[in-house]
């Protein structure tokens, strides 16, 4: 049985959320009104994941989350509006420890519910198994403090940028592919990426349409390169790093023999958006292989594991992220169960091997 903990000031989301998980059979539920229920039920009733509402009375969910990560970490999913502001709180929440997040329904609950019944189960059932990252900034907060100002709300630390040779050679291209835990993956990563970094990286990650813009501005202070969020027709140029926007698929284009990167409408031969798989497979149509690195990371399912295995068969150099550092090791364990990884490495590690590849040539 996995016992769930759902946290929210709502009695109609609480009992709706509770009818969905009861109808699976193996879950022992308990529910909370706000956040110092919660933090009082994660002791007591001690969960394997909880979801957790951000806006609600007496204490918000940015603070329950604090003072569970530091009294007793557990995966937390969080139960966001899917509004720019939601998306800024979600990342905050992520920053503190939580694993992935499931959009609030607007409007009719139960009709709303309904059509992401599947993907909410799917959620926390990989959060009762995910690694959980260690929480940054709030752990010490003391008990009494029930409040998180945008004053006091962790910041991700600013890493330092490796060092890159001059001579690099300047035609390639770095294609990653994430989902769950991604966002606190990708911001050990591409900070590490220097300003004089010669190869255009794309990134797929699985996001709703409100949350890729908030997420690449959020990137953007934090890397030396310049992050964007994908808008329209690109050419392909060193010095950025261009998410794919949610809400629509990423592809490779080329155009007057020369490379873009475009969106279009989102695929329905592919279940997760930004594709990753569909990303792969245009770059397999327009790009020599060879001067490819394919960077897959943690995530739930297998997008992006046969078409970046392709691009290794055919000479790409490729990462998979290992289970020790993965948030949910799925997306890189389908690579390399294809026989697609040229490396496993963890999070840490991944900077580095990409910046020694391109100054390999």
């Amino acid at each position: 049985m996995i016992k769930l903990l759902i946290v929210d000031d709502s009695a109609l989301m609480r009992r709706q959320l509770k009818n969905i998980f009861q109808a699976e059979g193996d879950f022992q539920i308990e529910a909370a009104r706000n956040g110092e229920e919660a933090v009082e039920l994660n002791s007591r009733f001690e969960p394997d994941v909880i979801t957790l509402d951000i806006n609600m009375p007496q204490m918000d969910g940015l603070t329950a989350l604090s003072l569970l990560m530091a009294e007793r970490p557990v995966p937390v999913v969080m139960v966001s509006s899917l509004t720019e502001k939601g998306a800024l709180s979600t990342f905050e929440a992520l920053n503190l420890g939580a694993v992935d997040y499931i959009p609030k329904p607007d409007g009719t609950i139960s009709l709303s519910i309904a059509e992401i019944e599947r993907e909410i189960i799917a959620k926390v059932r990989a959060a009762a198994g995910a690694h959980l990252k260690k929480s940054r900034g709030l752990a010490a907060r003391i008990r009494g403090d029930l409040s998180v100002s945008k004053a006091t709300q962790p910041a991700p630390p600013k890493r330092s940028p490796l060092a890159i040779d001059q001579a690099a050679s300047r035609d390639g291209l770095v294609i990653i592919g994430v989902s769950t835990g991604g966002p606190r993956t990708l911001e050990d990563i591409l900070p590490r990426l220097p300003a004089n970094f010669p190869w255009p990286v794309l990134v797929a990650q699985h996001m709703p349409p409100s949350f890729t813009r908030p997420f690449a501005d959020r990137m953007n202070g934090l890397c030396a390169l310049e992050v964007f969020e994908l808008q329209r027709p690109q050419l392909l140029e060193a010095g950025q790093i261009c998410i794919g926007r949610g809400g629509a698929d990423m592809v490779v284009v080329r155009r007057a023999n020369r490379l873009m990167v475009s969106s279009r409408p989102e695929s329905a031969e592919h279940l997760w958006h930004p594709s990753v798989e569909l990303l792969g497979e245009s770059v397999l149509q327009h790009c020599d292989p060879r001067r490819v690195i394919g960077v897959l990371l943690t995530g739930m399912g297998y997008d992006g594991a046969e078409s970046f295995a392709e691009l290794n068969r055919r000479g790409a150099r490729t990462i998979a992220e290992s289970k020790q550092s993965a948030v949910v090791f799925g997306m890189p364990a389908e690579l390399i169960n294809r026989g697609g990884a040229t490396k496993v490495l963890s999070m840490e590690h991944v900077a580095e091997q990409i910046i020694q590849w391109v100054n390999a040539g």
